[in-house]
C-alpha cells in the first residue's frame, strides 16, 4: 500500500499584491517521481518555494509525513529532509567543486544523507573536476554539482526546479539518468519542468499548472493521450518523441 509523503492542499500564494497561486493541490507518495509541468510563469517555481518554506502560502495547507509544515521556514523544512535545487543552480563560481560540496556538507547529516565519498562515487565527473572552480563547469556539470550538494543533507524529498533548462540534448539525457538513479535509491522527487518530454520520460505522474491553477492530473500514458491539454497548456502537439 502506498504511503503519502507530501500533500499540498488548496494553497494560494502571492508576492506582495501579485497573486500567483490559486487553490493549487498535489500529492506525492513515498518513492514516486512526480512532475509539475506548465509554461513559463505558470506558477511552478512558486509552488516549490511554498513547499520548501521560502514563501508562506496565504491559504491552504502543506503536509509532510503527516505534519503541517505550511508556516515553517526553509531552514526548518530542510532539517526535516526536504531539499530544494533551484532553477538558477546557485553554484559558487569562485569556489572549487570540492568547496561547493563542502558548503552542502555544513547542513549534512541525518537519515539518507550521502558522504562526500558516496557523492563522488555517484558523480564520477565531479570527482574528475573537483579542483575546478564552479565558473569552469559546463551547465550540465553545474547541475550535477547542485544535485550532489543537496544529497549531502538528509533527503526524503528532492525538489528539482527546471534541471534540464538550457542544456544540450545529450546532457539532458545525462541529467535524466541521474534523476532515475536517485529515484531507484529511494528518494522521492518532485520535478518542475517546461520540457514535457523530459518530464514524461522519468516521472510516474504529472500535474499541469496554468496561470497558477491546477488544470490536469494524470499518469504518463494519460497525459500522452491528452491532446487538448498538451496543445492548450503546454504548447505541445502531434506525436512527441519520448526517447529522452
Amino acid at each position: 500500500m502506498s504511503e503519502e509523503l507530501l500533500r499540498v492542499d488548496g494553497i494560494d500564494a502571492a508576492y506582495g499584491q501579485s497573486k500567483i497561486l490559486q487553490d493549487v493541490s498535489l500529492s506525492i507518495d513515498r518513492g514516486e517521481v512526480v512532475s509539475l509541468v506548465g509554461r513559463n510563469g505558470a506558477g511552478k517555481t512558486t509552488t516549490l518555494r511554498s513547499i520548501v518554506g521560502i514563501l508562506t502560502p496565504s491559504a491552504g495547507t502543506i503536509t509532510f509525513e503527516g505534519e503541517d509544515i505550511t508556516a515553517l521556514s526553509d531552514y526548518e523544512t530542510v532539517a526535516r529532509g526536504i531539499q530544494y535545487v533551484p532553477e538558477d543552480r546557485q553554484v559558487f563560481p569562485d569556489l572549487t567543486v570540492d568547496e561547493n560540496l563542502r558548503m552542502g556538507e555544513l547542513k549534512s547529516g541525518g537519515a539518507g544523507a550521502l558522504s562526500m565519498s558516496e557523492v563522488f562515487d555517484r558523480f564520477p565527473r565531479l570527482r574528475e573536476r573537483r579542483s575546478n572552480s564552479g565558473a569552469q563547469l559546463s551547465g550540465g556539470e553545474q547541475q550535477m554539482l547542485v544535485i550532489a550538494r543537496a544529497l549531502l543533507g538528509q533527503t526524503d524529498l528532492l525538489l528539482l526546479d527546471e534541471p534540464t533548462e538550457g542544456l544540450a540534448p545529450q546532457i539532458v539525457e545525462d541529467v535524466i539518468e541521474i534523476i532515475e538513479t536517485i529515484s531507484d535509491e529511494g528518494v522521492t522527487i518532485l520535478l518542475v519542468e517546461q520540457n514535457v518530454q523530459a518530464a514524461m520520460s522519468v516521472a510516474d505522474r504529472h500535474y499541469v499548472i496554468n496561470k497558477g491553477q491546477n488544470v490536469y492530473e494524470g499518469t504518463t500514458e494519460e497525459l500522452r493521450n491528452a491532446d487538448e491539454i498538451l496543445e492548450q497548456h503546454l504548447g505541445v502537439g502531434g506525436e512527441m518523441d519520448l526517447s529522452i
